[in-house]
């Protein structure tokens, strides 16, 4: 039987970043992940600047920004006026030494760290090792590992679960998840195609807004993503198709024949865990939260609470806090995920279903006047760089 301190389930971003903390706060602990490598997800590839900072602790940050690209300014457009409303993340230079938005794939985060969790004298990342069973005790718990060759059983004091949406610890603790699925589909395409060159002004981070088809524009360093609803009642091979390639682009820069490096079809959930921690084990991530990705927050969110998590883990490990501060844990982190995290991104489907400039549109009404007042405007940017969630996240006794 393999023992060790901690078992994280799941190597990606929010995984990688549990694993490296507690490793570098000299705790033995050992990644499973059921891959044979970190996930190429193309989905989240936005960081927020308390995220930002959370990762200099690491010394990790550092490495992102050579890789990624700054986004300060940030749009909510029009698309049947061509109106736009600008924020810019750079008025919070007197909080943050990060006053923007990093554009930079995940994947580049979790390939990262699970190489220097790989060489680090505290930590194990085992790809090909998928977990079957779980069940724990009042002194730890019990794992049953599959890996390529053999079942293997794994003790540990501690289990996390960052595995994701269908998350295999979630399950065997037999936790609910609760909340809805999007009825629509969605597609997401990606082009090296400059959109700057048809769409004047454009920022590297736009959210559309239209009644017909909306949609989201996001700059990574490669290449640029479109985000926008497609037809539920359409196959994903007619929403990946040519033809479709090219109705979209038409519509969006007269153009056709534009060259994708990926067309992607997902489903959009917003499900919050009904607990975060069960005994001696707990969820963080996409395991205990899902949300649709406008503004980004999702995986900043995950690595929020693996911060709040080992923070508190490594201090009971070393005796200097009782395990009830795991209760709080999961007090403001489930907090967090439903007042802000689930309520945001609802608003802003919803804002950008409607249209920004239909008709005495109230939300378009609203964000010009946040706009154009210094006071409202901060407390808007503050929000949406994740600032104010983890303040009200904090003050949850």
């Amino acid at each position: 039987m393999i023992r060790t301190q901690v078992v994280i389930a799941g190597a990606g971003p929010v995984g990688t970043v549990a694993a490296y903390f507690l490793a570098q706060q000299g705790i033995d602990v050992l990644v499973l992940e059921a891959g044979a490598d970190c996930a190429l997800d193309l989905r989240a590839s936005t960081f927020h600047p308390p995220t930002l900072e959370m990762l200099d602790t690491l010394g990790i940050t550092p490495f992102l920004l050579e890789r990624g690209l700054k986004a300060p300014v940030y749009h909510y457009r029009d698309r049947g006026t061509g109106d736009v409303i600008d924020f810019d993340l750079g008025e919070l230079h007197d909080v943050t030494r990060y006053p923007f938005r990093l554009q930079c794939e995940q994947y580049h985060l979790a390939r990262a760290l699970a190489e220097r969790l790989d060489q680090h004298p505290k930590a194990s990342v085992r790809f090909g090792h998928r977990l079957v069973s779980v069940a724990q005790d009042e002194t730890g718990v019990d794992l049953v590992v599959e890996t390529p060759f053999a079942i293997e059983r794994v003790r540990a004091d501690w289990l996390i679960g960052a595995d994701g949406a269908g998350s295999t610890v979630r399950k065997w603790l037999g936790v609910g998840f609760e909340g809805f699925t999007y009825p629509e589909k969605f597609l997401c395409l990606s082009t090296t195609e400059p959109l700057e060159d048809y769409l004047p002004n454009l920022a590297y981070v736009n959210y559309v807004a239209d009644p017909a088809e909306w949609l989201v524009l996001l700059r990574v360093p490669s290449v640029w993503r479109i985000l926008l609803p497609a037809d539920p009642d359409s196959s994903d091979s007619e929403l990946v198709s040519d033809a479709n390639r090219d109705r979209v682009f038409k519509h969006l820069i007269g153009k056709t024949g534009v060259p994708t490096q990926h067309r992607t079809i997902y489903r959009m959930h917003q499900r919050v865990a009904e607990r975060f921690r069960q005994g001696r084990a707990m969820l963080v991530g996409d395991s205990a939260h899902l949300n649709n990705p406008l503004g980004g927050f999702g995986m900043n969110s995950g690595i929020h609470d693996a911060f709040n998590l080992c923070q508190r883990l490594v201090r009971i490990i070393n005796g200097t806090e009782d395990e009830a501060s795991l209760d709080q844990f999961d007090r403001q982190r489930r907090g967090a995920a439903r007042s802000f995290i689930q309520a945001q991104t609802i608003q802003t489907m919803e804002m950008m279903k409607q249209g920004l400039a239909a008709g005495q549109d109230r939300r378009r009404e609203e964000l010009l006047r946040t706009r154009a007042d210094p006071e409202l405007r901060r407390q808007f940017l503050l929000r949406q760089a994740m600032f104010q969630s983890l303040r009200d996240a904090e003050a949850i006794a």
